[in-house]
C-alpha cells in the first residue's frame, strides 16, 4: 500500500493532482490533503475526486492515474 495526497492548489488547466510522498512536485504540508493508503494512484484519485471534481494523478508520479 501506497500513501497518497491530493494537491489543494489547481494546476493551470483547473486539475488537483495526487502525489506519493517521495514525488519531487508533492505541495508543501498545507497546500495538500492526506487521502490514504492505496494499493494503486487510480483508487486514489477517485478519492481525491471527493474533495475535488477535477483530479488527475500527477504524470511524474501517478501516471496511472490519469486519463487516456
Amino acid at each position: 500500500m501506497q500513501h497518497y495526497y491530493v494537491d489543494k492548489k489547481e494546476t493551470s488547466n483547473g486539475d488537483h493532482e495526487v502525489h506519493v510522498p517521495r514525488c519531487e512536485y508533492l505541495p508543501e504540508a498545507n497546500d495538500r490533503i492526506y487521502l490514504g493508503a492505496f494499493s494503486n494512484c487510480g483508487d486514489a484519485v477517485r478519492q481525491a475526486k471527493s474533495h475535488y471534481g477535477r483530479s488527475t494523478g500527477c504524470r511524474w508520479c501517478c501516471g496511472e492515474g490519469r486519463p487516456g
